[in-house]
C-alpha cells in the first residue's frame, strides 16, 4: 500500500490525498478470476477461517459463510443464498 499526501499551507487548507494499491495474491497459473468477474468466488483461498466465518481469495474478496462478500475496492455484496428446495409428497 502507498500513501501519497499534499499540503498547502499558503492557503491553510491542508488535503490529504490516500491511494491504496492492492497488490495481487495470485501468484499460480492459470490465474484465477478477478474480483471484478462474475466468477470471482472461484478463485483459491489463501486465509480460510471456517470459526470465524471467512475466507480471503486470492483476488482479494473476502467471503463470509453466510455467502456475503466483500470486494477490495470496499463495495458490499449481500448474501445470495440459493432458495431451498421445494419438497412434495407423491
Amino acid at each position: 500500500m502507498s500513501n501519497a499526501s499534499r499540503r498547502s499551507t499558503d492557503s491553510n487548507v491542508i488535503e490529504i490525498t490516500t491511494q491504496r494499491k492492492i497488490p495481487s495474491m495470485c501468484q499460480h497459473q492459470p490465474s484465477c478470476p478477478t474480483a471484478d468477474s462474475a466468477d470471482r468466488e472461484a478463485a483459491f483461498p489463501v486465509a480460510h477461517h471456517p470459526e470465524q466465518g471467512w475466507s480471503l481469495l486470492c483476488n482479494g474478496v473476502l467471503l463470509f459463510e453466510d455467502t456475503g462478500e466483500l470486494l477490495p475496492n470496499g463495495t458490499i455484496i449481500a448474501p445470495h443464498r440459493p432458495l431451498a428446495a421445494v419438497v412434495t409428497a407423491a
